[in-house]
């Protein structure tokens, strides 16, 4: 069993080409021994971004708080705490905050790609 508090989490600079002011934490993960799905948390200041960007697998996301657009299916989108947004495979995206607040999510991706450890954007 594992028991984990969201915030006492540290949390690593995201280095990717096109991210700015972002950062992520490994909620759950390889080191955890999970099989199947990584947790990884997400938090974007205020006038950040994550890089826009696609890959090979799919991923779920709970905006946790916050506010902002993401850029999914050729178009932005405004998103807020509590949405949950499933972005497929191959398809490009992009988060951004909206306001003062820091945008918060948790995105959930396959373990079988090698994302159970701090890996650049969501």
């Amino acid at each position: 069993m594992l028991i984990r508090n969201i915030d006492d989490v540290e949390r690593s600079p995201v280095e990717m080409p096109g991210v700015k002011d972002a950062s992520m934490a490994v909620m759950v993960g390889r080191a955890d021994k999970a099989p199947n799905f990584a947790m990884r948390q997400f938090e974007v200041a205020p006038g950040g971004n994550t890089p826009r960007h696609s890959h090979d697998y799919e991923h779920e996301v709970f905006v946790i708080s916050g506010s902002g657009t993401v850029f999914l299916d050729g178009a932005e989108q405004k998103i807020r705490a509590g949405d949950v947004i499933y972005v497929p495979a191959e398809e490009e995206h992009q988060f951004r905050v909206q306001g003062d607040v820091p945008l918060r999510f948790l995105c959930m991706v396959p373990m079988s790609r090698d994302c159970g450890e701090p890996v650049p954007g969501s």
